[in-house]
This record gives C-alpha cells, structure tokens and sequence, in this order.
C-alpha cells in the first residue's frame, strides 16, 4: 500500500498545510448525521479515518454544515488541510472510494486558497424533500409516505408566503445555540415528479430542523387543517410550539451548495 500511496502523493518539503475540497454524496440512513459525535456512527468521522489512514496523517474535516441524523446528499462539501500535495487527483478519489463504504461516494476534490472555508463561505444552500402519496415499496425509504390526499397547489400559494420574511425562529430546533434566525429564502415550490412531489427550496442559510419544520407546517395546510394565511401567524409569532410537525428525515436531501469560488 505504501508503494501506491506514493505514487498518488508528491512530496511537499514545505511545512504549509496545503487546503483542499472534497465533494460527495451520501446515504445518511445508517448515520447519525454529519457531525463527528461520542457512540454514535457519523458521515465526518467515516471519512476523516479513512483520509487518515490512506494519507498517514490525522486528518479533520470541516463540512458546509450539519445534516442531521437519517437525512441525505446528493451534493455536500467539505474541506481539510494536508501537508502533502496530491498529485494525481482520479487515483486519489478511487483509492478514497475504494477505502469508503457504499453509503458514501467522493465526487470529486479541489485544491483551494488556504482562507477558503466549507461552510462559511458557502452562499447558497438548497434541499429537497420528497413525498409520495401512492405507496410504493421502492421508495418506502427515501421518500415520506403520506396517506391522505393533500392540496399541492395551496401548499404552494403558502410556500410564496416564505419570501415575505427573514427570522424564521418559529421553524427552528428548540434551543438551538445560533446567533440569529434570520435566513434569505430564494426559492420555495412543490413540483411533482413522476409519482413524487417535491419540495425544492433554497436559502443563504438553514437552521437546524428548519426545512422539516416547514415541511410539516405545508403538509398541514395542505391538509386542510389551516388555511394559507396560518403559517404567516406561525413566522410572527417565532414559536415552535405552533408551528406544524417534523417530518422525517428520510425524506430529506441536501442537493446543491453554491460557493462564490473555490
């Protein structure tokens, strides 16, 4: 293994740290989320040993932000520093790919300004969340099941409501330790796909459980237990509590992050 470590790895005399960016996707159904956590199974911890191990060097990652536990990406980044430089990039990923299990694929790798960061330079981040109301057996585990017909295009109509404000504490995680709740809502629509509807929505920035939480509210106006003017009252009142459920994670997927450059 040495050998082919090696032939991947060009020496870098210089004791500079140099910066790169991983992209990847992942399966988040057997994780307990992103962030490295005690006794519990993580993305950044999957792949911060196995960089350790094929670089032979402790490595840390510092990701574009925390998904929680069960939910997915299809696009994610994050970045790490090492003293050596990669010299050949595709032989990189394919030992990396190899070294990973099935639940999580490395798109591609950067090398960055050394100022550049994963999540604080990130100016756009969207989501999807998908929702069947037919049941179907093949996409039992990554879409939410919904056994009632809902009204998509109130939903919708209430889903423009978003763009009209900016403190968005009301679809926040309880206690959640952040210094504001304000976010930048620049897209919010269901669209339907084949048999699934999806929620597509994108923001400067998220906070935590907050596309769930918005979710649930949509699902219940959709439901018809509110009328479209109700998550208005929800976002002016800042609380949780009357806010509508969390739906699942498993229907949760990360899909773009947009960085100004790498």
């Amino acid at each position: 293994m040495r050998n082919f470590i090696k032939t991947i790895f060009e020496y870098n005399k210089s004791t500079i740290s140099l910066r790169y960016l991983l992209e990847l996707k992942y399966n988040g159904e057997n994780f307990h989320g992103w962030q490295r956590q005690p006794n519990a199974s993580s993305i950044q911890q999957t792949i911060e040993e196995c960089l350790s191990t094929i670089l032979n060097e402790k490595i840390s990652l510092v990701g574009a932000g925390r998904t929680d536990s069960g939910v997915h990406a299809k696009y994610y980044c994050a970045h790490f520093d090492y003293n050596n430089k990669i010299s050949s990039k595709n032989d990189f990923i394919f030992k990396l790919n190899s070294f990973l299990n099935k639940d999580i694929s490395i798109i591609n790798i950067h090398s960055v300004n050394e100022n550049f960061h994963a999540r604080f330079d990130a100016i756009s981040r969207s989501y999807e969340y998908l929702i069947t109301t037919e049941k179907d057996p093949f996409s039992f585990n990554s879409a939410y099941y919904v056994k009632k017909d809902l009204d998509f295009e109130k939903m919708n109509l209430a889903s423009n409501i978003l763009y009209n404000y900016n403190n968005f504490k009301c679809f926040s995680k309880s206690n959640s330790d952040v210094k504001t709740f304000n976010c930048t809502i620049t897209n919010a629509k269901w669209v339907r796909i084949d048999n699934t509807w999806v929620f597509q929505i994108s923001a400067n920035r998220f906070l935590r459980n907050m596309v769930r939480a918005i979710v649930g509210t949509l699902i219940d106006i959709g439901d018809n237990k509110y009328d479209i003017n109700h998550i208005e009252k929800i976002i002016k009142s800042e609380n949780r509590e009357l806010a509508g459920f969390s739906v699942p994670a498993h229907g949760l997927y990360l899909t773009n992050i947009i960085y100004p450059r790498f």
